[in-house]
């Protein structure tokens, strides 16, 4: 069945939400990836981005981009790529996900994802969700290194979603920021929402965002840079690394929230830009880390608590730091 890219909505239409629209013209993928591809910016109505929530109105141009890349239906493949495998049971796995692996597939990732890999290693994931995301309960960015939580069963898929959704899983990470932190410890609450200019892009907004609250706590400081660790009460996306931004301290190598370029060394490194150089030649990457993941296990009732040692990247740029 050919998909197509251009819809011109119906003048016998009523309001409906752009997202529901969509799943009744024919187009064979679930609500998950439309609201995926909109929020992405790769559906457009009128020219313009919308939202999953906008009501579509008789004439409006409802436009797929070819860009978006096939829109593949199904179970992912397998592959066989290398895992680090935490913890795992017959309910559950507990994975350590490298930086630069993408954690299911989607528009241009179609392989080499996490998702790929896991396929490969169990017969056994939970078929909860979307089909493109078997197992799947949480996501990393792709350049985001660590932890995630992986289930088995749909059961355990379940009892885990709900541990997720009362916030009651515990999340840990450590990031190297710019710039020294004022007060050693403290709590960001600013709303997250879709950014108005770059549908890619998320930032604080109090019309637009929902609540959005992490803790942070300085592990140590270093020339231009706090070493922090950070305790996600809720989980939006880019939530830390959003949040550190609207501080003023983004995180070293992040380049769709203001951590790299010369900006950075401007603000951070004005009279001396060597050392703020030395900094962002030694990572190619958002320096964040998935350090700890704390959950109630589904079968046992349990308290499980796993951690990860910053990957190589990020301990050998502290090494840097030390001698700057």
């Amino acid at each position: 069945m050919s998909i197509p890219t251009d819809i011109t909505v119906s003048s016998q239409q009523k309001p409906v939400r752009l997202d529901r629209y969509l799943i009744c013209q024919g187009l064979n993928i679930s609500r998950n990836r439309i609201q995926g591809l909109i929020q992405s910016g790769n559906i457009t109505v009128n020219g313009r981005a919308a939202s999953p929530s906008y009501l579509v109105r008789p004439g409006d141009q409802v436009h797929l981009r070819q860009e978006a890349g096939p829109l593949k239906r199904g179970r992912p493949e397998a592959e066989d790529i290398p895992l680090d495998v935490v913890f795992e049971d017959s309910d559950l796995m507990v994975v350590n996900k490298p930086a630069g692996m993408v954690v299911h597939p989607a528009a241009g990732n179609y392989s080499g994802t996490l998702v790929n890999a896991l396929l490969h290693h169990s017969n056994h994931l939970s078929d909860a969700g979307d089909g493109q995301r078997p197992g799947i309960l949480h996501r990393l960015d792709k350049d985001t290194s660590g932890l995630l939580l992986v289930a088995k069963t749909e059961r355990a898929h379940a009892k885990l979603a709900l541990q997720m959704g009362a916030r009651k899983i515990t999340r840990r990470y450590q990031a190297l920021a710019w710039g020294p932190m004022e007060e050693p410890e403290g709590t960001i609450n600013a709303p997250i929402g879709r950014s108005a200019f770059d549908r890619k892009k998320m930032d604080v907004s109090a019309i637009r965002g929902r609540n959005a609250v992490t803790h942070y706590r300085v592990l140590g400081h270093y020339k231009m840079i706090s070493h922090l660790e950070l305790k996600l009460e809720t989980g939006r996306t880019h939530q830390i690394r959003v949040h550190l931004k609207h501080l003023g301290h983004p995180i070293v190598g992040d380049v769709a929230y203001g951590g790299t370029g010369r900006p950075v060394i401007t603000a951070y490194a004005r009279h001396d830009p060597k050392p703020a150089e030395k900094i962002l030649d030694s990572i190619d990457r958002q320096a964040l880390h998935a350090a700890v993941l704390g959950f109630i296990h589904p079968a046992t009732g349990k308290y499980l608590e796993f951690s990860a040692p910053l990957p190589d990247d990020m301990e050998g740029l502290i090494k840097m730091l030390k001698t700057l």
